[in-house]
């Protein structure tokens, strides 16, 4: 069977006059009856009673009518899809990105998908990691790329592993324990604290400070990474931060032991959706560049 023999026999099914249906379909009546004559040999059975002024299909037509429509539409689809695959001409791409992680690395990624896919136009948005998978579930958002520490796995999306990174401890240079190569968990006791509003730890590390009979007082809370560390460095508490994030000339930033924390940096995609080509191509630079000199973690574990 072939999908001109289908396009043929749905055009007569619509028409019911091969005159009209050969015109639709560009081709002559006599190479459109073959075609129809070929598809009713490999049914077994005529597909259309031929009646001097009448046509219409036969109850063998009605029976393959629904599948071929299927067959046709299918074709059509998987040739779009091809299509775009190939060529990725003009096609936009919703994507959240987590507001706590380094822009530096994140404007590489863009500048490769832009570098190997120019016809991907990316939208980005930035928010926290529980806004994100919200909006990412809602079909806001084709893809995100956030953390999400949990103790169960998360079935409703699919998660790609970009990287890790440890939480540390910023303080400012003059503090008590700037100096010292790592911080326990139980030295934060009792210390000023500028509670960052977009940590994905909030709520998870709370518990566990609490289990360590640890005690933290908030005295800030700052949507924004760059104002925490300025707070920081000015003396005013310490912070709670990803290592990469913790860059400031004033800001010592010490990885915390007993336990370590560290955040797990995924792109994330609704499981069972149907995605674009354009995902398709953000995952293949994703996956492809390295995050902070470190090949991403999705390849590591494949070999």
């Amino acid at each position: 069977m072939e999908i001109s023999q289908v396009r043929y026999f749905l055009a007569v099914a619509k028409e019911l006059n091969f005159t009209r249906a050969a015109e639709q379909c560009n081709v002559t009546q006599p190479a459109l009856s073959r075609a129809i004559k070929l598809l009713e040999d490999e049914f077994g059975g005529p597909l259309f009673h031929r009646e001097r002024r009448f046509t219409h299909l036969t109850e063998l037509g009605r029976m393959v009518e629904t599948y071929l429509d299927g067959v046709f539409e299918n074709s059509r689809q998987a040739k779009q899809i091809a299509e775009q695959y190939v060529t990725l001409k003009k096609m936009p791409l919703k994507v959240g990105i987590m507001s706590t992680i380094a822009p530096d690395e994140i404007i590489e990624l863009i500048a490769a998908v832009r570098a190997h896919h120019p016809g991907v136009e990316l939208h980005l948005c930035d928010a926290d990691a529980v806004s994100l998978r919200k909006r990412l579930l809602e079909g806001e958002l084709e893809a995100a790329i956030y953390a999400l520490p949990s103790e169960v796995p998360d079935e409703e999306v699919h998660s790609l592993p970009l990287f890790q990174e440890q939480m540390v401890m910023a303080v400012h240079l003059a503090h008590r324990l700037a100096n010292q190569r790592v911080v326990r968990v139980k030295d934060m006791s009792n210390e000023s604290y500028i509670h960052r509003n977009n940590c994905e730890f909030a709520g998870y590390a709370d518990a566990i400070l609490s289990h360590q009979g640890v005690t933290v007082s908030p005295v800030y809370w700052s949507d924004r990474d760059d104002w925490t560390l300025a707070m920081i460095a000015a003396g005013l508490g310490f912070g709670f931060m990803p290592e990469h994030t913790a860059k400031h000339p004033g800001v010592a930033a010490l990885p915390i032991t007993e336990p370590e924390f560290w955040r797990d940096v995924n792109l994330v995609t609704v499981r069972g959706r149907r995605h674009s080509p354009a995902v398709g191509a953000l995952v293949r630079e994703a996956t492809q560049k390295k995050w902070f000199g470190e090949r991403a973690r999705a390849l590591s574990a494949a070999e």
